[in-house]
């Protein structure tokens, strides 16, 4: 046995045991006549103490020799410590060694093992082995563990059934760009990794398994950002039998019961609001509603005289920061600047200031006067003291610009608190986009979502207008889940097929296996998916899923640690049928 306890559950209740204990050596304090190790595990430290009166001479001679993040196998007497540490559970005693075994050495980390490391990004995830036994990394690991089992939990619990579908699939557009894999045995072909397991599910149901779920992993060779990696976990759920409002329900409920396990949170029902809503309101599909400073509308209020920037803009929209009144001009300026960048790309931005004394100075001015201010003001929601600020122009960009805006404000602001949680139940989305590039229409979520019952007819006379039977649940302004109801019907699903361009011999070769099983009783049926990664790390305060993930790939999608990807030697290529011109070593 190499330990009788983990280092971090000794108390005083163990003084006077024999125990034997196993780990890294953390830190080394050497007094001459006293040496100290703090001995770390995953479950916490525990001093271990040698000195000349009690330890023998040779056990003490070895242990000035030890060095950091040596593994250690340690035995000995617990006894009381003498200046108690009151920042770790065990700072009230410490292991006296009799004798210890060096099980590993250890080369010099290449950062500190610490909270607050001198590591840099990049250094760490080439060492990632040595990042999770810091405790940042390996609190969030233990955290996804905790989360993870609370959805099964629930889930379970409600009646669905775990089954795991197929990684080796068929390449299938779902929006973005597949991983392929090269068959040996069928040469010239290939597999797909799956970006979801969507096709899958919807034959579970076919098949009768009517509450299914799957936590998995899924694949999409995309641009990477803070909250997207190349290989990413999905909560993968589908239900028969049901409808919209079951879907929201059950899976409002898995959440509740998530924030209740994890945080103690007890929120009531989730607001619900219409995609055309949240983007007049607040220009995102995804708003974080835990602050105010809703969009308002001033068409009616500033089109009149002189000033042409609003007189010719499709939309004038604007937002009343609170307390912003009191900022000098060159704050204000700074934001200014700062809408006119490439990445928000406003060509301006107005302001107006509501005084405590009830007066307005505005940048505007010129040419509107104080009752038109206030119009403003009391359509924006201002209070005495709040700043108005307004972008104008296309109505799209205009909204997006502000919606920018508003959010990085409130995290100037320190109005997106990390423990808040506001969920958001957000329905009826387009069905299908316009896309400019290739002048079609393409699938809002996928071409297997089910419009609105009632405006099926409206997919040949206006497509453009048909609203999708789907949903997005957002958190803290972020997008944790989203689903539809599925087409069941060949028909159906043929037509949307049509709609999105593609022809019966396509549609027949990328997807005849699904509208074959159609043909076999398919049952009504609806689905949700989430972003695992993302729901963790809202939930742990953080919107970056990078620190919840055990070995993840860098900006460049990348492992830094593995050197991957990487090219493979001649005769795999061969053994493949691929010819690839390979760069010389």
């Amino acid at each position: 046995m190499y330990r009788t306890h983990t280092c971090g559950e000794l108390r005083q209740a163990q003084i006077g045991q024999e125990i034997t204990l196993a780990g890294w050596v953390h830190k080394i304090r050497d007094k001459g006549f006293v040496l100290w190790v703090d001995l770390r595990d995953r479950y916490g430290i525990t001093q271990l103490v040698f000195d000349e009166e009690r330890t023998p001479a040779d056990v003490l001679e070895k242990a000035k020799k030890l060095g950091r993040e040596f593994v250690l196998q340690a035995k000995g007497t617990i006894i009381q410590r003498t200046s108690r540490n009151d920042q770790i559970p065990t700072g009230d005693i410490e292991l006296l060694v009799s004798e210890f075994t060096i099980l590993n050495p250890s080369l010099l980390p290449p950062f500190t093992i610490e909270d607050e490391t001198d590591g840099g990004d990049e250094l760490r995830m080439k060492y990632r082995y040595l990042d999770i036994r810091r405790d940042p990394v390996k609190d969030n690991l233990i955290f996804r563990h905790k989360v993870t089992m609370e959805v099964r939990k629930y889930l379970s619990d409600q009646g669905f059934i775990e089954v795991e579908t197929p990684y080796l699939i068929k390449s299938t557009p779902e929006g973005a760009r597949d991983f392929v894999v090269p068959s040996r045995m069928n040469e010239g072909q290939f597999y797909a990794l799956p970006q979801s397991p969507q096709t899958f599910k919807q034959l579970l149901m076919v098949g009768g398994m009517d509450k299914y779920f799957q936590i998995v992993k899924c694949f999409r060779d995309e641009d990477l950002r803070a909250d997207r990696q190349p290989e990413f976990t999905q909560i993968d759920c589908e239900m028969a039998f049901v409808e919209q409002d079951d879907i929201l329900e059950t899976f409002e409920g898995l959440t509740r019961h998530v924030l209740h396990a994890i945080h103690g949170v007890d929120t009531g029902a989730f607001p619900r609001m219409t995609y055309d809503e949240a983007m007049q309101r607040y220009g995102s599909d995804k708003p974080d509603i835990r602050f105010g400073m809703e969009f308002g509308e001033l068409n009616a209020l500033a089109q009149h005289g002189d000033f042409n920037v609003f007189n010719q803009a499709e939309l004038v929209v604007g937002i009343a920061v609170p307390g912003g009144a009191s900022w000098s001009r060159k704050e204000i300026d700074a934001w200014v600047d700062w809408v006119k960048r490439p990445q928000v790309g406003a060509k301006g931005l107005v302001y107006v200031k509501c005084n405590e004394d009830g007066t307005y100075k505005s940048s505007v001015d010129k040419f509107y006067d104080t009752e038109d201010l206030a119009k403003w003001a009391k359509t924006l929601g201002a209070q005495k003291g709040d700043l108005l600020l307004i972008i104008s122009g296309d109505k799209a960009a205009s909204r997006n610009q502000l919606n920018v805006l508003r959010m990085e404000l409130a995290n100037q602001l320190g109005l997106r608190k990390t423990d808040e949680f506001a969920p958001l139940w957000v329905t009826d989305f387009p069905l299908l986009e316009w896309d400019e590039d290739s002048e079609s229409y393409h699938a809002m979520h996928h071409p297997f979502t089910s419009p609105k019952p009632d405006q099926l007819s409206l997919l040949d006379s206006d497509p453009g207008a048909v609203r999708a039977n789907a949903y997005d649940l957002v958190l803290n302004g972020n997008e944790i889940g989203g689903g539809s109801i599925r087409i069941h019907d060949k028909e159906v699903q043929q037509l949307m097929f049509k709609h999105l361009g593609f022809t019966e011999e396509e549609a027949k070769a990328q997807f005849g296996f699904l509208m074959d099983a159609f043909q076999y009783g398919a049952p009504p049926h609806g689905g949700i998916a989430f972003g695992l990664d993302r729901f963790v790390a809202i939930l742990g305060g953080q919107e970056t899923i990078r620190d919840f993930i055990a070995f993840p790939k860098n900006n460049s999608g990348r492992d830094v640690m593995i050197d991957a990807p990487a090219h493979i030697d001649k005769d795999q290529l061969k053994e493949l049928g691929l010819k690839i011109d390979l760069p010389s070593s």
